[in-house]
């Protein structure tokens, strides 16, 4: 999709700060109609389960924030600054194919709230990226870190490439240049805007930004605190890789642990008696896939672009995934029925349905089907408000996306953390920790007149790893996040996206009110 002629005017193709609230209502509804025609027109995977009248991603983020708005308590104006997506960015450049050939590359940047900063969201890179889902998808991002209570704000961007058209040069260049136009636009940096992987991205796409962002910002000791996701050996942090997946599986432990989420909708209170559905077998997918597998779960069927993959006894996790790698597909893999239709596996029977790929995966058009008692959100907005509504109407819970896929920027904050204090989490109290376990074991022993094993005092007096460190720090958060949303649902008897959005509302309020409002009061 070429560039809004509104945006190509702009110097550089940058939109300035507040271009919201400086830009004229007609023009706003141009640029608008011309980012809307062109996700409607390349988006087919993300329009299959939607009626033509249903709301695009963007309007169904507002659509759920008004809702939310109402029983928040908030003043009007503060919620119309909340609401407002803060900056975008809107840069293109050539990329040389060969000597006779380049492609003209668009890449986009918006920051929805810097109520806290740096501001925080992924990068993706991705042929369906526009304007409308990366402010779409940077507001997720903003009431994600504050449902739990991660102080950033939220951002998001992207560039509109398939990356599995380009070279790994080819990718390098094109990541490299992208941050170099973040860079001299102000959009990245350890206290500004701080970019993670996302769907096309991985660690080494972070590597390269990171790289970038020194050689503009050599003097900067927290340089590596620019973006996260990084691989270890460059300032990463362990358990990073699997913390969106990891997250996804605490969320919903938790819930099915409720008594009233029990009753209510006929789910066993252990994950070990859970049948689990996901659609999408990409990094969210697979670890959550995983975890509950080796935590007692039957994860019975794994939706992929393809097909789905569908074992009523339970599928053997690693298997599958090894046996994709290798052939591009589940089919060919003994042991499994492989049904054509991807889509079934939105439809199929189970306890617990976890859909893991895109937005709008779940509309008007399937919501009847869906036959889970419990629908965890991995991805970011699979499910329209109506498909929404539907599913409560009829009994289904919902657990939405900005509390239950919130482990990835969780665990990005303490990476974030972990580069700005310069040291690896345990590394300092490792020891110490080990040192005064040992001696309390001591003293357990002289007095119970038994000798422990070796194992057992290894197991005993372990202090722990920065990767266990992690876990722990996810897992409480989660938890937390989860009483939270929980007790607002049941005390204003709605639904658990309106009640986790409804907190993350109030708690923005509190810094927008808390701080005042330079130059937009009157006397």
């Amino acid at each position: 999709m070429p560039i809004p002629r509104l945006l190509r005017n702009q110097p550089w193709h940058s939109v300035p700060l507040g271009y919201h609230s400086l830009t004229s209502n007609r023009l706003r509804g141009s640029l608008r109609s011309s980012v809307r025609l062109g996700r409607r027109l390349s988006t087919a995977a993300t329009n299959s389960a939607t009626e033509d009248h249903e709301p695009q991603f963007l309007e169904s983020v507002g659509m759920f924030f008004d809702r939310a708005a109402k029983v928040s308590n908030v003043h009007p104006k503060t919620l119309a600054h909340i609401r407002a997506v803060d900056c975008v960015l809107s840069v293109s450049f050539p990329i040389e194919i060969d000597e006779n050939s380049y492609r003209i590359v668009h890449g986009y940047r918006a920051q929805h709230s810097r109520h806290r900063l740096p501001a925080k969201g992924g990068i993706r890179f991705s042929p369906e990226v526009d304007l409308h889902e990366v402010e779409a998808l940077a507001s997720l991002m903003t009431y994600k870190c504050a449902v739990v209570n991660v102080p950033f704000g939220g951002a998001k961007g992207g560039v509109m490439i398939d990356p599995r058209e380009w070279t790994p040069a080819q990718l390098e260049r094109i990541t490299r240049r992208y941050t170099m136009e973040l860079c001299q636009k102000g959009f990245i940096g350890p206290g500004i805007d701080v970019p993670a992987p996302d769907v096309g991205t991985s660690a080494r796409e972070m590597s390269w930004i990171m790289d970038t962002y020194r050689q503009f910002n050599h003097t900067d000791v927290n340089a590596a605190g620019c973006v996260t996701g990084k691989p270890i050996s460059q300032g990463g942090v362990r358990g990073r890789t699997e913390a969106t997946g990891l997250g996804v599986y605490y969320g919903i432990r938790e819930f099915i642990s409720y008594p009233e989420v029990q009753e209510k909708y006929k789910v066993p209170g252990k994950v070990s008696d859970l049948t689990v559905v996901i659609q999408g077998f990409g990094n969210v997918g697979y670890w959550a896939a995983k975890f509950f597998e080796s935590n007692g779960a039957k994860v019975i069927g794994i939706g992929e672009r393809d097909c789905t993959a569908y074992c009523s006894e339970g599928l053997d996790v690693e298997r599958l995934f090894n046996h994709r790698n290798e052939t591009g597909s589940f089919r060919g893999l003994a042991g499994i029925q492989v049904i054509d239709d991807p889509q079934t596996v939105l439809e199929l029977e189970c306890d617990v349905l976890i859909p893991a790929a895109l937005e709008r995966q779940i509309g008007l058009k399937n919501a009847h089907r869906v036959r889970a008692k419990l629908v965890g959100e991995a991805a970011n907005g699979p499910m329209t408000p109506g498909a929404h509504d539907a599913l409560l109407a009829r009994n289904v819970g919902v657990i939405p996306d900005l509390l239950l896929n919130a482990g990835g920027v969780c665990v990005s904050y303490f990476e974030w953390l972990k580069n700005l204090s310069h040291v690896r989490f345990g590394r300092i109290n490792k020891k110490w920790d080990e040192r005064g376990k040992t001696q309390l074991l001591d003293l357990v022993e002289q007095n119970a007149g038994r000798q422990l094993t070796d194992s057992e005092r290894r197991q005993l007096i372990h202090g722990a790893e920065e990767h266990e460190l992690v876990y722990s720090g996810l897992e409480d958060t989660m938890i937390d996040a989860c009483e939270e949303t929980r007790a607002t649902a049941n005390e204003l008897s709605i639904d658990y996206r309106t009640a986790a959005l409804s907190n993350a509302i109030r708690k923005i309020a509190t810094v927008y009110e808390g701080s005042g409002a330079l130059f937009s009061s009157g006397n």
